[in-house]
């Protein structure tokens, strides 16, 4: 038999139709009756939306900036950027369709008989709703409404990113052309009752942003049963849109909202100051190239057709929506008050004994290597970790990089105060963090004034690394703590996403961790790692040759196979290698929750490959690589994915867990999650999942 060639385009699946099927495993979520809460299905759907929202914002935007610049190159599975965007668009539209369809049919008659009523139709009202309607616009949503017309004096105006708006078609009461607006006009001829042709009507086309300074989800009075009764923003402003024109007819008006391209490049070997340039781009991405144009699907098609032009969008482009646009509502929806038997019960995170049980944090890191996985134990030793070393006069520096960071972080308050007591404190803030960037700029500043030292990493790479060293002057010296994670110093997300931390004074990993600082402040490459794996340059040939030893083993006759759990799976190298060690008879097993352009079951070549995705109540975040090893079993664990951004041009760092008890740990959470028979959604042969 031919040995089968594992560089071969068709052995690979496109990253961005990967990424559309693990968005449908969101969704699967929200249309799980029997196994997920009604109100935790509301927030799977709002997750689908959120991320169909940036998936448009920068996916499809560089497919179509690809497309715009002629390039012809093609992807991992041999598709043009032009065949990649009519594939996605393709599938994008069903997918809106489903979650269109999980809402009317599903979830509005599951919440209205939960006590629960969306408004939808005004006939419905009360006396006492339609009047208590009258003064909440008055009051509260007229005052902050600005209506835009389109004239001679005024252009099209500009409508920002991901916004939702209401467009209007108007007429002069009297059918004349007299008034503001006379450009643009739109001329209809009617007819009569006798057949006999009307006045002609101008028809002028306005809009009206919905503001989002105000709540999007309006309370209204009870119904007579006592159950909560809402509607949204939106309806009530089309209800009274006719108080913004005073001296015309409105003939019609829906809501719409653009998606623009938020995908933007820095020069950074041309630019002087990166922080002011990401600052000005941040404000091109309001305004960049439309995208997608989501409208109501009974859209009046005289006003479809101004916003189609308009925007210059072409018609695979343009979404009709059978419901409320823009589906993240949906997240303050589970916010109302009440309904907690449709809720999934709060987890309490427990507490890490051997930090719990010790008089100090650095006495219990020096007793053992402590590792904890987050939210099934508290992230509050993490904090602590900072605070302390703040307060703690033996100690002389704190070194930390930031990813992404809470809105109120705890731990930027303890690096500013250690700064304040005089620590040196040199904290790497990653200002290129996607849709983090002004809030980051935000953290550097405060950060910068509270005396510590920002660094904004290396020109043309992200620092994605989860790495924090102490170091302390103790009665034998100098010593040097270190917390490694795979997820965020973020005390919010560390609640909602599965992710490890360990905590460990080991001299060696200790000596790994300055080196990495160095490299980062001082552009410095250590001559070798003692135990850290460390991205861009390393890190990709050590996964490989660890997936080479594999192969190795399993053609010596030794015990081989690997175990793996990640976010994605996209990078060329490291497929091509698992397909080889797979020929070789390694057992690979593979859990990734994102994006997988690897193939199982195809004989003679992935049939020794087996891979899952678990959607579930926490986000699985962590990376966890397990090989063999012919029985020595080598855990590491880390912030990298198997992807080319990861391996190629981020700093990352893969730390070894080698205490037998946390290796037993880790071992024991993979093994639980390979038999997951509830959550996990298992890769068919044809690309499809089956949970």
């Amino acid at each position: 038999m031919t040995e089968l060639n594992v560089r071969d385009p068709k052995y690979y699946r496109n990253r961005e139709l990967s990424w559309v099927d693990f968005d449908e495993r969101c969704l699967s979520e929200a249309r799980d009756r029997q196994l997920v809460p009604l109100f935790e299905r509301l927030k799977f759907l709002s997750i689908t939306a959120s991320n169909l929202d940036e998936f448009f914002m920068i996916r499809v935007a560089s497919l179509k900036d690809q497309i715009h610049a002629e390039y012809k190159g093609r992807d991992i599975a041999g598709m043009t950027a032009s065949e990649q965007l009519t594939a996605l668009l393709e599938r994008t539209h069903e997918f809106v369709r489903d979650q269109y369809s999980t809402y009317n049919r599903s979830l509005v008659p599951a919440l209205k008989k939960a006590g629960l009523e969306i408004v939808t139709s005004y006939e419905n009202l009360t006396e006492a709703q339609s009047l208590y309607l009258d003064r909440y616009f008055e009051d509260n949503i007229y005052p902050v409404l600005t209506p835009m017309a389109m004239d001679q004096s005024r252009p099209f105006p500009l409508v920002r990113n991901k916004t939702l708006n209401i467009g209007a078609l108007i007429a002069t009461k009297d059918g004349s052309e007299a008034g503001l607006l006379k450009k643009n006009k739109k001329t209809k001829e009617t007819k009569g009752k006798n057949g006999k042709p009307k006045a002609k009507e101008h028809l002028e086309f306005a809009t009206v942003q919905v503001p989002s300074v105000l709540p999007r989800i309006v309370r209204l009075p009870d119904d007579a049963d006592g159950h909560q009764v809402v509607i949204l923003l939106e309806e009530v402003i089309e209800r009274y849109i006719g108080k913004l024109f005073q001296h015309y007819d409105v003939i019609c008006a829906y809501p719409y909202r653009v998606m623009r391209n938020a995908d933007f490049t820095i020069d950074e070997d041309e630019t002087e100051d990166l922080m002011k340039e990401i600052q000005k781009q941040l404000k091109k991405r309001q305004w960049g190239d439309v995208i997608r144009l989501e409208v109501a699907d009974d859209m009046d098609k005289r006003l479809l057709k101004i916003l189609k032009k308009e925007f210059q969008v072409e018609e695979n482009e343009i979404f009709p929506i059978a419901g409320p646009l823009d589906l993240t509502f949906l997240m303050k929806m589970y916010g109302l008050p009440g309904f907690e038997e449709y809720k999934s019960p709060k987890y309490e995170p427990a507490p890490v004994p051997e930090i719990a049980e010790a008089p100090d944090i650095f006495e219990a890191i020096r007793k053992k290597d402590i590792l904890m996985q987050h939210p099934y134990v508290s992230f509050d030793p993490v904090i602590d970790f900072v605070r302390t070393a703040a307060r703690d006069p033996q100690v002389l520096a704190i070194k930390q990089t930031l990813y992404r960071v809470s809105g109120d972080s705890p731990i930027v308050a303890a690096l500013a105060q250690a700064a304040d007591n005089g620590k040196q404190v040199t904290v790497l803030v990653e200002l290129k963090a996607r849709f983090d960037e002004e809030h980051n700029i935000e953290w550097a500043k405060t950060l910068e004034k509270a005396g510590c030292h920002v660094i904004y990493g290396l020109v043309g790479l992200k620092t994605h690394s989860k790495i924090t060293m102490v170091v302390r002057m103790e009665d034998d010296g100098i010593r040097r703590y270190v917390h490694l994670g795979t997820g965020n110093y973020n005390d919010s997300t560390a609640r909602l996403y599965t992710d490890f931390g360990l905590f460990t004074c080991d001299e060696a990993t200790g000596e790994d961790a300055t080196a990495v600082f160095n490299m980062l402040s001082g552009y410095s490459e250590p001559e070798k790692w003692n135990k850290l794996i460390v991205a861009p340059l390393w890190m990709k040939n050590d996964f490989l040759r660890l997936i080479a030893r594999e192969k190795q083993h399993a053609l010596s006759g030794q015990p081989a196979f690997i175990k793996a759990r990640m976010n994605s799976l996209c990078d060329p190298d490291i497929i091509a290698a698992l397909y080889e060690a797979s020929q070789a008879g390694v057992t690979i097993d593979l859990l990734v929750r994102g994006i997988c352009c690897l193939k199982v079951g195809i004989p003679g070549l992935s049939e020794n490959i087996h891979v899952r995705s678990i959607v579930g109540e926490f986000l699985e975040h962590s990376r966890i690589f397990w090989f063999c090893n012919s029985g020595r079993d080598d855990i590491y664990m880390g912030s990298a994915d198997w992807m080319p951004r990861n391996l190629d041009r981020r700093v990352e760092v893969v730390f070894p867990i080698e205490q037998e008890d946390l290796k037993a740990e880790a071992i024991h959470v993979l093994e639980t999650e390979f038999e997951d028979n509830v959550k996990a959604h298992i890769l068919q042969a044809d690309g499809t999942y089956e949970k």
